[in-house]
């Protein structure tokens, strides 16, 4: 096999086989849950090379995975594989008078809030500085910053560059080749490979944000009154209630080592004083271990959920729910709550609704915006246990929230537990996926691009 490096002899970029040295750190992925062994990884250095990569893959049979910055691929990507990793291509330019933004496929948030920032503007970024741009938008993108004031990411894209499976690399939008540019927000990699995205920026330079902690054994009046705050709460409040039932980890508060843990993640955009009135029924819900909701620059968004930056295995169940009831707050306590003895460490449930819930300016594969509030179960896998024994680990919340479930899934919300044929189609509405399968027997008629949550290509008529 090393015999194929010969075959790209003028890519910017390297080529890593699997005895070259660096080819582990190049495949290597957050949730190490999913391990990747390709025959030949690309390190593309521009969207040069990503074509050159792919045509070659495409000539000699190969499928292609596509890793960006490390949270994906969502499957195994192993055998005749080509994968592009594309951690390299870090351009970015800001045009302030337009309030948008270009980026190449590198790019991740915290690099981009940090740039735009230097003129005033915001994009709507998950909750973590790490998470790549590109990944995150083509799935929807639910910002935990500003999502319930602006809506999902995706829906702000004005153009997207992607390299087809033919090699070609196409400038889609709303008015050119608007069946691929839609089909990419939400039907994420399964097209191509994205080398480049503009899109809409915002003129927000600070947050009324943070978290508040409470002892697990006020879990429920804490999640109770959640519920009645989400009831009410107005577009610009962007909230998450979570159960940490974390182990007594170096770096963690003393407060939440070894011990369950109930926390309520806050951004509002506005005026101080306004946010401060919203929140104070969770304040006085039960004693704060810590409060540190306060005005904070925009930059500073991921010390709202300070989540980890450190690579591990673990096993996530998504879900969606139509409504939060006091049953269902009765549920979620019974499963995850201080007397149940969940091994589960993390139970993330995010508030959506408002421009959430707005159609997309342009048609898009970002359904199931009728969903008031997405759940996540995460589960981290021992070092010395084997991930196939946490399989099951969540879907026992899952379950029991059956009675409150949405009848779809959300492309933004899905795991690699999630990456079968019948659980991908639960994320779009019948009439949605059948045209992206058109779309994919378009552009990637032999399914090249198969490493993701797959969306096979239809038959020929």
């Amino acid at each position: 096999m090393e015999s194929w490096i010969d075959r790209f002899p003028d890519l910017r970029g390297p080529v890593f086989t699997k005895d070259a040295p660096g080819y582990g750190d190049e495949v290597s992925v957050f949730n190490q849950a999913v391990q990747h062994q390709p025959a030949i990884v690309v390190g593309a250095a521009d969207a040069a090379d990503v074509s050159k990569a792919v045509a070659f893959a495409s000539e000699h049979g190969f499928n292609i995975a596509i890793l960006n910055t490390g949270h994906g691929p969502a499957v195994p990507a192993d055998g005749e594989t080509v994968m592009i990793t594309t951690k390299r291509m870090c351009g970015l330019v800001i045009d302030v008078r337009a309030r948008s933004a270009r980026i190449e496929a590198g790019v991740r948030f915290g690099q981009l809030v940090k740039a735009a920032a230097e003129y005033g503007l915001a994009p709507l970024p998950g909750s973590s500085p790490g998470v790549g741009v590109v990944g995150y938008t083509l799935s929807g993108g639910a910002s935990s910053t500003m999502g319930r004031k602006y809506g999902w990411a995706a829906d702000h894209v004005t153009a997207i560059e992607v390299v087809t499976a033919e090699g070609q690399l196409r400038r889609v939008s709303a008015q050119c080749a608007p069946e691929l540019f839609g089909a990419l927000l939400g039907g994420k990699s399964n097209f191509g490979v994205v080398t480049a995205m503009e899109f809409g920026l915002f003129p927000v330079t600070s947050l009324y944000a943070g978290a508040l902690f409470y002892s697990g054994e006020h879990s429920r009046q804490v999640l109770e009154a959640y519920r009645l705050l989400t009831a009410t709460a107005p577009d610009e409040l962007t909230t998450s209630f979570v159960l940490l039932n974390l182990p007594p980890l170096p770096g963690l508060p003393p407060f939440m080592q070894g011990r369950l843990t109930a926390s309520v993640r806050i951004s509002f955009v506005g005026d101080p004083a306004t946010g401060a009135r919203l929140i104070e029924p969770l304040r006085r819900a039960a004693p704060p271990l810590s409060d540190n909701v306060t005005e904070i620059p925009y930059t500073q968004f991921g010390s709202i959920s300070n989540d980890p930056t450190d690579p591990a295995p673990a096993v996530e169940q998504f879900g969606l729910l139509r409504e939060l009831t006091q049953e269902t707050v009765k549920a979620i306590i019974d499963v995850a709550g201080p007397e149940s003895g969940s091994a589960i460490n993390v139970v993330d449930i995010r508030h959506l609704q408002g421009a959430f819930a707005r159609p997309a300016p342009y048609p898009n594969a970002v359904g199931a915006r009728d969903a008031a509030f997405a759940v996540f179960a995460l589960t981290v896998v021992p070092p010395w246990e084997k991930v196939v024994h946490y399989r099951q680990s969540g879907c026992e919340l899952v379950a029991a929230l059956q009675p409150w479930l949405h009848h779809k899934a959300s492309p933004c919300f899905q795991g690699p537990s999630d990456a079968t044929e019948e659980r991908t189609r639960l994320a779009y509405e019948p009439e949605i996926y059948n045209e992206l399968r058109a779309v994919k027997a378009t552009y990637d008629p032999q399914n090249r691009f198969r490493f993701n949550h797959n969306i096979p290509p239809s038959a020929a008529p």
